[in-house]
């Protein structure tokens, strides 16, 4: 099991479709406020459609109460300023992979504190970074891939 880790997301649409992935690779996702919008939201529940009741959600009111919680857990850090490649890393089971709010991505001290395990997504000199939602899609299918999917559904079914 992955689990997904938003620190301080700031945009509902965002969060809702990052719900949406979860939902459908049953991973985890844990929020950490404060949060730029209401979980009542309508843009947030629109974004994540009817998969919220589904949705295993965990909400922590601060970085500092997720890290004291999780401290011998594996934990990932996802950001433009990483050392290492997201898909260079064998991720163990059960990790944590922790990303930053919109506007600023992970605090640096925290970072700075666990650059070993600070990873990134290849991009070219002038992009700044990628949509959140988009940039947890690709990170957590490349380590559901290091598992075989597995317990996902692999094949699809086409009526001719």
């Amino acid at each position: 099991m992955i689990h997904i880790v938003l620190v301080e997301p700031e945009i509902p649409q965002n969060t809702g479709n990052i719900a949406r992935t979860c939902v459908a690779t049953g991973s985890p996702l844990h929020l950490i406020k404060p949060l730029g919008f209401s979980l009542e939201e309508k843009t947030l529940k629109r974004a994540g459609l009817d998969y919220w009741k589904d949705l295993d959600l965990h909400v922590y009111e601060s970085l500092e109460e997720f890290l004291e919680l999780k401290k011998n857990c594996s934990l990932y850090f996802a950001s433009t300023k990483g050392k290492k490649v997201y898909s260079d890393i064998a991720y163990p089971d059960n990790s944590y992979i922790l990303f930053g709010k919109e506007t600023k991505g992970l605090p640096e001290d925290l970072l700075r504190d666990n650059y070993d395990k600070t990873i990134r997504i290849p991009m070219i000199n002038d992009t700044r970074s990628l949509n959140l939602s988009n940039s947890v899609a690709l990170i957590l299918y490349e380590v559901l891939r290091q598992f075989d999917f597995i317990n996902l559904k692999k094949d699809g079914f086409l009526n001719l």
